[in-house]
């Protein structure tokens, strides 16, 4: 199996990290909106490609591959690394 077999084998979506997600922002983050600052591509974070799961995710641009959101899950503790995306827009539910 090449890397491009093994890549394609254990990416994701964005959805797979809701879970982790919904335990730091209360509202749907997986319709956020990101910009990303790699390229700039606007995306909802859903469609994100995602990496990981085991003790956090990192989400990365489909269009360039930047990492544009890593999540940490450390005993009750979860870390989040936005410093990929140049904005995160949240919907609230009204």
């Amino acid at each position: 199996m090449n890397e491009a077999d093994v890549e394609s084998a254990i990416r994701l979506d964005g959805n797979v990290a809701a879970g982790l997600l919904a335990e730091v922002f209360r509202c749907e983050s997986t319709t956020a909106i990101t910009v990303c600052s790699g390229c700039g591509a606007i995306a909802p974070l859903g469609s994100l490609l995602a990496y990981g799961l085991d003790m956090g995710a990192v989400l990365r641009c489909p269009t360039c591959d930047t990492a544009i959101l890593r999540l940490g899950a450390t005993g009750d503790a979860r870390w989040v690394d936005l410093r990929g995306a140049v904005s995160v827009c949240f919907t609230l539910a009204g």
